[in-house]
Parts: C-alpha cells; sequence; structure tokens
C-alpha cells in the first residue's frame, strides 16, 4: 500500500484523478446505446444485424476521432481538449433525449457519441506525462480504469429506462447531469502539461511497433468495448433473460475487465509487457472459444467473466508498453492505439449479429474472435526475440540513468 501511494505521489494526484472521472463519464455515455440495446430493439423491432451496427456505430466513430483528439491533445494540451470533448458530448445525449425515433436517428446519435470514444487520447496522456517511467503502468492503469463507466452504464441504465415515465429516451437526458459535473470538476482538477508538438505524423506511421500496438489493442479493447455494448442483447436473445438481468450480468462482467486494468500495468512493469501479453492471448483464445460452444447460461457467464478479465489485464499490459516506446509522441499515439481499439470494437458486435443472422448462432462469431486471439499470440511468440533485439539496440544509445533507457527496459522487464 506505501508503494501505491508512492507511485500517486510520484506525479500529480489531481491530473490522476480528473483523468479517471473524465475516462469513467466518457465510457458512460460512449457505451450507452449498447446499454439501452434491449429496450431499444424492442420499440423500434430492430433484426440482429441492426443491433449490432448500432452498438458498433459510436465504437467505429470513437476510433476515427481518437486521431483528431490526439493531434489536438499534443498541441493544444489534455485539459483544453477535454473540456471541449465534454461539451459536444452534450449534443447527442440531449438528441436521445428528446428524439431517437428512427434507426437513421440512433446511427446519427452514436457516430456523435464517439466524441466520448475519443477520450483514450485526453486521459492517458494527462495521466502518462505527469508520472515517471517506473511508474507509468500505475499511472496508465488508474487513468484507464475508468472505462469502469461501462458498468455504471450497464447496470443503471435499464434500471432507470424502466423507471415510471422515464423510458430509454429518458436516461439520455438525465446522462447529461453526470457529464456536466465531471465537467466542473475536471476544470479544477486537472493540471495541464506544456503542450508538445509532435513529430511529423509521417514519422510516427513508420514505426512498425506502431501497427503492432494497433493490431494488439485492436483484440484486447474492441473485445471489451465491444463485448460491453452487446453483451446484453446476447444474454436476452440467447438465454431470454430480461433487460434488467441481462444488465446485470454485463454489468458483471465488465466489472472484472475494468478493476483488473490496473493490475495488467503492474505486473507488466514487473515482469516485461510483451511476455505478460503472450500468455494473456492463450487465456482469450481458449476462454473465448469455449464461450463459442455456447454452453449454458450460468457456465457461460463464468466464461465471460473470465475472458473479460483477459482482456482488460491485456489493455492494461499495451497501455503500459506504449508511453514506454512512445515517450515523446504519446498524445498521438495513443489516439491511433485508442482508434485501432475502437475499430476492433466496432467488427466485433457487426461480426456477431452479422453471423447470427447468417448461421443462427452467435456461436460462430465467439469462435472467429478465439481464432484471432489465437493469431495474436503466434505472432508475439514468432517476433518477440527479434523485436527484442532490435529494441536493445536502442536502449544501448542511451546512459545507463538516462529516462529512455529505463523506459525500454521495462518493456522486456530488463
Amino acid at each position: 500500500m506505501k508503494k501505491l501511494i508512492a507511485g500517486i505521489r510520484s506525479g500529480h494526484p489531481g491530473s490522476l484523478l480528473a483523468a479517471f472521472l473524465y475516462f469513467d463519464v466518457s465510457f458512460m455515455v460512449w457505451v450507452l446505446l449498447g446499454a439501452l440495446g434491449v429496450l431499444i430493439a424492442e420499440d423500434l423491432r430492430l433484426s440482429p444485424s441492426q443491433k449490432g451496427l448500432m452498438v458498433a456505430i459510436p465504437l467505429l466513430s470513437g476510433a476515427a476521432m481518437r486521431i483528431l483528439v490526439g493531434v489536438l491533445t499534443d498541441r493544444f494540451g489534455a485539459k483544453r481538449t477535454g473540456l471541449w470533448s465534454l461539451s459536444v458530448v452534450l449534443i447527442p445525449l440531449g438528441w436521445g433525449w428528446w428524439g431517437a425515433e428512427s434507426f437513421p436517428e440512433l446511427l446519427g446519435i452514436g457516430f456523435l457519441l464517439g466524441v466520448a470514444g475519443a477520450s483514450f487520447a485526453v486521459a492517458l496522456p494527462l495521466a502518462s506525462r505527469w508520472y515517471p517511467p517506473e511508474h507509468q503502468g500505475l499511472a496508465m492503469g488508474i487513468a484507464g480504469a475508468g472505462n469502469s463507466g461501462t458498468v455504471i452504464a450497464v447496470l443503471a441504465a435499464p434500471r432507470v429506462a424502466q423507471l415510471d415515465g422515464i423510458g430509454w429516451h429518458g436516461v439520455f437526458g438525465l446522462a447529461m447531469l453526470p457529464v456536466l459535473a465531471i465537467l466542473i470538476a475536471f476544470s479544477y482538477l486537472a493540471r495541464e502539461v506544456p503542450p508538445r508538438l509532435p513529430q511529423r505524423a509521417a514519422t510516427v506511421l513508420r514505426e512498425a511497433a506502431l501497427w503492432w500496438f494497433c493490431g494488439f489493442y485492436a483484440i484486447t479493447f474492441g473485445g471489451f468495448v465491444g463485448l460491453a455494448s452487446f453483451l446484453g442483447m446476447f444474454f436476452h436473445d440467447q438465454y431470454g433473460v430480461g433487460a434488467v438481468a441481462a444488465g446485470t450480468l454485463t454489468g458483471l462482467c465488465v466489472f472484472a475487465g475494468s478493476l483488473i486494468r490496473p493490475v495488467g500495468g503492474l505486473l507488466a512493469d514487473r515482469a516485461g509487457g510483451l511476455r505478460l501479453l503472450a500468455v494473456i492471448y492463450g487465456l482469450i483464445a481458449v476462454l473465448f472459444g469455449l464461450v463459442g460452444l455456447l454452453p449454458s447460461l450460468y457456465p457461460v457467464v463464468g466464461l465471460l467473466f473470465l475472458g473479460m478479465l483477459a482482456l482488460g489485464m491485456g489493455n492494461g499490459v499495451i497501455f503500459q508498453l506504449v508511453p514506454q516506446r512512445f515517450a515523446d509522441q504519446i498524445g498521438v499515439v495513443t489516439g491511433i492505439v485508442g482508434a485501432a481499439g475502437g475499430v476492433g470494437g466496432f467488427f466485433l458486435p457487426s461480426i456477431l449479429g452479422i453471423l447470427k443472422d447468417l448461421s443462427g448462432s452467435y456461436g460462430t462469431g465467439f469462435l472467429v474472435f478465439a481464432l484471432l486471439a489465437l493469431g495474436g499470440l503466434l505472432v508475439i511468440t514468432a517476433h518477440q526475440h527479434r523485436w527484442a533485439l532490435a529494441w536493445a539496440q536502442q536502449v544501448d544509445q542511451f546512459p545507463e540513468d538516462h529516462p529512455n533507457r529505463v523506459r525500454m527496459e521495462v518493456v522486456f522487464g530488463g
């Protein structure tokens, strides 16, 4: 506990808290369509493919916007960019409150909610830049644990929607209140780090490590947020679970992935990120392969709980690696890697919905996801040694006490 407190105090605790709160409320509204999906789908009579697209559009939009927000964060600072994005999020919430009477309107709201999904490119740089290399995993894990906002959404939204006189439209209006509250808190708690002008985008894009991180994060975070948005409808369609109970089961699984994220970062600080990530991908492949067999409700909840646990830990590991490898370009790189995660989140519910329509079973989609995780494991296993040699050459360019040497050694558990 003393080490934990010392680690938090080694940077700026107020900014770390601001990053967590901002991330938390942003995730809450980002997955709101998924949290209300059972009620919306019944009201508008949506097909499985439409359900998948409805919850996937905010994820794709968030992926695209993270790149822009990452550049804005590097140029204008995380605090100013965060205040702007929280203000913009009020627009789709108001639209959902007063409108949203058709499927095209839902897609428009989902697109604008992508601004909340771009919160990665604000919260993580705000936390990272205040903390030294040896506490990056802790800081990024605590800030990233704000994805627990998905738990709030899936647990609270269906329950509030079924209260007299509220409905799912009213939930969008009520969601504006915590957004306003966090906007005020963020303005007081966050302390701006002097913005850093990023290198030219072409320079960043030429880094092979960036694209590997994108692929890895598309699996772990894409799986986490895609399932957080879709599991409620999966439980309802596959097992006949009611909206509130489906939200509770989804919340249980999502809570596991959110809670474990800081642990993933801490373990990566000590053991080396790539080694740990290989183990995690193996677990993901096995667990979701078993989910694809579609066992009865209680076993599948247990498997999904463990699967989300593994995905959440993988998220923490990857964002322990990113600031070590790209310390001077963290804003734009966070935006690009986060965008890849959002793209993965877009494809997973879309694939689950489409394959359900085509094959009549959700199991096919889960088996495809398990194969993707297995592919991630094979890639790390095949290339880890070569990456270690290449990055070790960069370590040797710095003196023993240089921060960049510390960062590279942490990456490989050196």
